[in-house]
């Protein structure tokens, strides 16, 4: 069994293959490339040094959010249009689980985030041993998400990782919580490769091309614009 996984959710595009438990091919790149341009050159590359075909793919995942609106966008859109043409069923993957997939094996909470911006994050919380969600997907202002994270580790250590955490590290380190850790630099990213493991085990949340859709946590700008257009007119 083949799964191809596209990852457009956040700075970083990635794109891997996961054939019967092994990753047969797994790049990532953060450069000045969009991700439109980045997910078509990287599929095709990742086929074509793996020796394979989209027409070999019997699922195609997708990190589906939450993220970046148009980042997700892209990825969805090129997912649906790949298992379109191949006739093959999607599988979406959450991102912040993913996320905390990257991490692997953490004795303690994991907590993946990502910028929200207008000083929210995208988080959740996760139990480094057994990956069980111990905190829903969620925007959530930073210092009500450590409230929660201390509430939820009892004690335990906490591992921040993402771009969330980037954006917000020096407000992070000055709180001198020692519990508190930081993924380092090559991990503070959506691993793809881990992103296709769970892809892997997601396969009965399937859907048809026409039924994916991404997964936002909170309605694009322009809704929310449009929205208040509309309630300043009633």
């Amino acid at each position: 069994m083949l799964i191809y996984l596209l990852d457009t959710s956040g700075p970083t595009a990635g794109v891997a293959l996961w054939q019967d438990g092994v990753i047969r091919y797994e790049a990532a790149v953060n450069n000045l490339m969009t991700h439109s341009e980045a997910a078509l050159s990287m599929t095709e590359e990742a086929y074509d040094k793996a020796g394979l075909t989209a027409a070999d793919t019997d699922y195609f995942a997708v990190v589906a959010g939450p993220g970046s609106f148009t980042g997700v966008r892209i990825g969805v859109t090129t997912v649906k249009a790949l298992a379109k043409a191949c006739g093959k069923p999607c599988v979406p993957v959450s991102a912040l689980e993913a996320m905390s997939r990257s991490q692997g094996v953490f004795n303690g909470v994991i907590c993946p985030m990502q910028n929200a911006r207008r000083g929210q994050v995208y988080a959740a919380l996760f139990n480094g041993m057994t990956g069980q969600q111990l905190m829903e997907d969620q925007p959530i202002a930073i210092g009500d998400l450590l409230t929660q994270a201390r509430e939820v580790a009892h004690g335990r250590p906490v591992l921040l990782t993402g771009d969330g955490m980037t954006a917000y590290r020096k407000e992070l380190e000055g709180l001198r919580w020692p519990e508190l850790y930081f993924a380092d630099a090559a991990h503070a990213y959506l691993n793809p490769a881990a992103a296709a493991v769970l892809a892997s085990e997601r396969l009965d949340s399937a859907v048809d091309a026409d039924t994916l859709k991404p997964y936002y946590l909170r309605a694009p700008q322009a809704v929310r614009q449009r929205n208040l257009v509309e309630h300043a007119q009633l």
